[in-house]
């Protein structure tokens, strides 16, 4: 057999579904002993702080939301997807981008610009390519979204690395990849909770389109009057809880793999709330406490589960989480409480909870490195290619 035509490269999932088990393990626990001073941060022409937070977006963020948008877009558009060499090739830029940000800041300019630009630059064309060739026969007409999304995430990296406004990258990111969440939320708890539960949740057309709307705006958060983000901050926490209620949490929360996901969906209402507040009052917050209740309530808490599911219902097993895979949400979710929740009360120990959280990270995305990534490297077991 073709080393390209091994199972691992069939189909997206495969390959960056492992890239961000490795990626959830080592990057919090780097940062921790960076920030501690256990570890020398890289040396390059950013910050340590720049480093972690693009190391979270584009490192683990983008290998998530890449293997997710590799599979799901082939489905929507019902297309083969890229596999085999081309995903060889987007692989090695992802572990080529890792090396330059960690290891480039003595590489020549053109080479590190290369080595950051090629992996998202070519995941980003190449999905687009999907969506906008194949836009007839998309089952999803809100991909509109990602038409917009895509091309976003280019200039929120440039911006955070070196476009010289950090703040302004940083937050086009955040908000990027919350959208995303909004979309797949939106999407995926319809037909969990009526596989689960045989209940159907508030799907209404109007309401569904003013909250990606909003989201789609705040995309600009760092362009528009801080009064005017704060408004609109504050009208798409009130639509998200106002939904958040007619989708049925007191079913949800019976059972722990839907229930993170609601918690997730909660922890955006949250980061919301505190970035409107913050536009027009002060608050004394320990540790960043917007940014982290997104990164460990949202993506911290779904992300996990979405590996299990996908990993799981797209090699040909049924889609049950175990007692394995109930412990890693678990674990993620006592990261969330030592990140953002008990440094409020206890903010002596910060250096400790930070600790904490990250080991918690490693703990987690290693027991699911050690269960997912042998069956990624697997055939189907349904007799099914891809």
């Amino acid at each position: 057999m073709r080393f390209s035509a091994h199972p691992f490269w069939l189909v997206g999932f495969r390959p960056f579904f492992s890239l961000a088990c490795l990626a959830g393990m080592l990057l919090p626990l780097a940062w921790a002993l960076i920030f501690s001073g256990a570890m020398a941060a890289p040396v390059a022409s950013f910050t340590s702080v720049q480093w972690h937070a693009h190391e979270m977006f584009f490192g683990f963020g983008w290998a998530v939301l890449g293997g997710f948008l590799l599979t799901s877009t082939k489905n929507w558009v019902n297309i083969r997807g890229y596999h085999g060499p081309a995903l060889m090739l987007l692989a090695a830029a992802w572990l080529i981008e890792r090396i330059g940000m960690s290891l480039g800041g003595s590489w020549p300019k053109a080479l590190f610009l290369l080595s950051n630009n090629l992996f998202l630059g070519s995941i980003v064309a190449m999905l687009l390519w999907t969506l906008i060739r194949h836009r007839d026969a998309d089952s999803y007409r809100d991909n509109a979204f990602f038409l917009v999304m895509l091309p976003g995430f280019l200039l929120a990296k440039y911006w955070m690395l070196e476009g010289g406004d950090f703040t302004a990258g940083y937050s086009m990111a955040m908000a990027l990849f919350r959208l995303a969440f909004l979309v797949m939320l939106e999407r995926t708890l319809t037909g969990f909770m009526k596989a689960a539960f045989q209940a159907q949740i508030l799907r209404h057309p109007a309401l569904d389109m003013a909250i990606k709307l909003l989201g789609l705006a705040l995309i600009l958060e760092f362009a528009l009057p801080r009064p005017l983000t704060a408004a609109v901050s504050l009208l798409l926490a009130t639509l998200l809880a106002i939904r958040f209620f007619y989708w049925k949490p007191q079913l949800a929360f019976k059972r722990l793999d839907i229930g993170v996901m609601y918690l997730g969906y909660l922890c955006i209402v949250a980061q919301l709330l505190i970035e409107a507040l913050g536009h027009v009052m002060t608050f004394v917050w320990i540790g960043s406490v917007s940014v982290h209740l997104f990164t460990f309530g949202a993506m911290g808490l779904v992300i996990p589960g979405m590996i299990v599911r996908i990993s799981k219902g797209h090699t040909g097993r049924k889609v049950v989480f175990d007692g394995g895979d109930k412990l890693v949400l678990v674990i993620m979710l006592v990261a969330l409480l030592a990140r953002v929740v008990v440094p409020q009360f206890a903010p002596a120990a910060y250096l400790g909870w930070i600790h904490l959280s990250a080991t918690c990270w490693f703990v987690a995305f290693g027991i699911l490195a050690v269960r997912y990534i042998p069956i990624l490297m697997q055939p189907r077991i349904d007799g099914r290619e891809h």
